[in-house]
């Protein structure tokens, strides 16, 4: 493998909200090659664009969403809501250049009625998240995509919520993923990566009608969550340590540093 194919494997696999830090750990791994970085571009694009990275546009409030489906070539997206085109720099996640752009097409009214309804819900069940529709596959269907961040550094843990839908208004069927990602290291280095297939027929074929689906398989997703890591505290975790040392009392670990080893914690007398 190459130096580059072996940087561009560090991109990928960037946890969520650090892309930062990898880049400037690359940087310090190859100051022999300084020049590197600069070809990590297409890497950078491909990082943001799975990811579903979010920006918030000079004067606006609201992040909009990077994605193949908002691409509009030459670097440049558009966000539907704010009805905006825009340039993306995909090493700083900067935007710049805001022109208006409008939507139209064959499926332009489904897609602001989806984004309509998802604004509801996206804003009920999400403390902090970006949504949005385009039309793709030449205006035949719809995709959907749902992204919500929390970054907690000082507490050495990131988290990201991905969904994305592709829905088809000749079949009413939706289909998708939902993809988890959450990376903790304190101490240690412990990462969550999940990866849930969603299926569902949307009869009705209205915004309305997606969005109520989306909420029903995104419900049922976060219910299986919980009951996973309620098994996991409860059966796997425990299972890798004792609850208690084997003299059954708790150590107490302020006076950890006083302790005789093997009278102390064995229980037994040491010997000399």
């Amino acid at each position: 493998m190459s130096n580059l194919a072996t940087v561009e494997s560090f991109v990928e696999g960037a946890p969520p909200g650090e892309l930062a830090d990898v880049i400037a750990d690359i940087k310090s791994l190859t100051v022999s090659d300084p020049g590197l970085v600069s070809k990590l571009a297409p890497a950078f694009e491909k990082y943001n664009e799975e990811q579903f990275a979010t920006v918030k546009l000079p004067g606006g409030s609201q992040p909009v969403i990077i994605s193949s489906h908002s691409a509009l070539g030459g670097g440049r997206y558009y966000d539907v809501e704010s009805s905006s085109s825009f340039d993306f720099d995909h090493t700083t996640q900067k935007a710049s250049g805001v022109q208006s752009h409008a939507l139209e097409g064959a499926q332009a009214d489904l897609v602001k009625s989806t984004l309509k309804s998802l604004s509801t819900y996206v804003k009920e069940h999400y403390p902090n998240a970006a949504y949005g529709a385009y039309p793709i596959e030449n205006d035949s269907k719809v995709a959907v995509i749902i992204v919500s961040n929390k970054y907690s550094p000082n507490n050495f843990w990131n988290g990201r919520w991905r969904s994305l839908y592709i829905f088809d208004p000749a079949s009413g069927s939706l289909e998708g993923s939902i993809k988890v990602d959450v990376h903790y290291y304190e101490d240690g280095n412990v990462r969550l990566l999940t990866n849930k297939a969603v299926s569902a027929s949307v009869s009705s074929g209205s915004g309305a009608g997606i969005a109520k689906e989306i909420g029903a398989g995104e419900r049922k997703y976060q219910e299986e969550l919980n009951r996973g890591f309620t098994s996991l505290s409860e059966g796997a975790f425990k299972g890798l340590r004792r609850q208690l040392p084997v003299t059954r009392q708790k150590i107490e670990w302020d006076k950890v540093a006083s302790y005789r080893v093997g009278q102390d914690i064995g229980g037994g007398s040491s010997r000399r």
